[in-house]
């Protein structure tokens, strides 16, 4: 794709990111106080509902993210874009008038179903951008969901002024609007040449990553970047109700917080990440993203004063690396036909990593905070974070290195078969 074409796609595709990322975090600030409300239980067992609502999100999400990879390699990005943005605004609007909680845990997986928007978004970046700007392009999408979480928490801490079901009526509009935008202005970025049949063998999770498998590497990097994504479910599963409990934070701070990680966030994937990628190589990158992740987790949770987590949050900034580095290496040990199959794939993880995470981090939270508890610590699910932070750190330090090699020769290959392929 030529460089202005590729320009215009991303500039639309990240622009779609950020209003779906706004959409899915405008409602955190207000979930412990809807929960309370809708089942008149205390924080901690609203939490614990919580953690479910995010599984069976997830569990949908898991089973249903290679098929709309599939169907996106298949019947090009586009389509499944526009499906998965308009299915989001129907889940919000039925959330925002769930008479109760078993209404919300039916809107939650049809929305699972249809999926985020993750997987045909990070396909199309891929889709149309050459190996060697991989990584700088995966950054700004990483850039684009934190800007999004700069924006939507301060925003539904605002508006939970309003009371608990405001944000997610305007999440609903948010996701809507983006449907619009996509349809008129998202060009398709998988040419026809480079469609392949939809296989229902591929197009589940056990099948893909049997496919994914068959590449030499990508299973240890995928074992490294699990429990790095388990770690992570600590934030959206937990960190309304740890505030709350631990600092009685209201709604706006809550917001207010959760929007200072997203600017911190953004501004590393913005101003650091296409620079220190390329200068460092993708595996140091990880390992100081990981390394930063980890100091974030447990500060998190010992801190003793609300306006600490703040610096804690600016150490922590450099997780972001992860992501782009990540996805970047992967990205380059398969062929262009198969980014939607891999991406696929990672939803899938991301999936699974959300079908454990958020019960295990809220029923930790839970258990280390109702009357009886051996200990009060509400920081308990960043501490778990911080200890599976750490595995994937040792899994990248000692069974990865020849694996980063055989990453940088094939990304070197790909650059050199660029021109034939674009002129295929």
């Amino acid at each position: 794709m030529p460089p202005t074409s590729e320009r215009r796609a991303l500039s639309v595709i990240l622009t779609a990111i950020l209003i779906d990322s706004m959409g899915f975090s405008i409602i955190m600030p207000v979930m412990p106080r809807l929960l309370v409300s809708l089942t008149h239980a205390s924080v901690p067992d609203a939490a614990r509902d919580a953690g479910w609502l995010l599984g069976i999100f997830a569990a949908m999400q898991f089973l249903f993210g290679p098929v709309m990879g599939g169907l996106g390699d298949r019947f090009g990005r586009r389509p499944v874009l526009l499906l998965s943005m308009a299915a989001f605004g129907a889940d919000y609007l039925v959330m925002g008038l769930s008479p109760t909680l078993t209404w919300l845990f039916v809107s939650r997986a049809i929305a699972g179903i249809a999926g985020a928007i993750y997987v045909p978004a990070t396909a199309y970046v891929a889709d149309v951008t050459p190996p060697e700007r991989r990584a700088q392009n995966f950054g700004l999408v990483g850039a684009a969901f934190g800007l999004g979480f700069v924006i939507g928490p301060g925003v539904g801490g605002l508006l939970g002024n309003l009371g608990p079901r405001a944000p997610f009526f305007a999440a609903a509009a948010l996701a809507i609007a983006n449907a619009a935008v996509g349809f008129f202005f998202l060009p398709e970025s998988l040419p026809a040449g480079r469609r392949r049949a939809f296989s229902l063998v591929r197009a589940n999770p056990f099948g893909t990553f049997a496919s994914l498998g068959k590449h030499r590497g990508i299973l240890v990097l995928l074992a490294a970047w699990f429990p790095w994504m388990l770690a992570h479910q600590s934030y959206p599963s937990s960190w309304a109700f740890f505030a709350k409990l631990k600092f009685g934070w209201s709604e706006s701070a809550i917001g207010a917080s959760l929007s200072y990680v997203g600017l911190v966030m953004a501004s590393a994937q913005v101003f650091v990440t296409r620079r220190l990628v390329p200068a460092l190589g993708e595996r140091r990158a990880i390992l100081i993203g990981l390394g930063s992740g980890l100091i974030g987790f447990v500060g998190n949770a010992l801190v003793p004063r609300g306006w600490m987590i703040y610096p804690v949050m600016t150490i922590s900034g450099l997780q972001g690396l992860v992501f782009a580095s990540m996805n970047s290496a992967l990205s380059k040990k398969v062929a262009p036909d198969q980014q939607g199959e891999l991406q696929g794939g990672v939803s899938s993880l991301v999936s699974a990593s959300a079908i454990l995470g958020p019960p295990l981090m809220t029923q930790a939270l839970a258990y280390f905070t109702l009357p009886g508890s051996p200990v009060q610590l509400p920081g308990a699910p960043f501490l778990l974070a911080g200890a599976l932070a750490l595995l994937a750190m040792l899994v990248i330090l000692f069974g990865s290195g020849r694996i980063f090699d055989a990453v940088s020769t094939a990304g070197r290959d790909s650059h050199h078969d660029a021109p034939s392929t674009s002129a295929a």
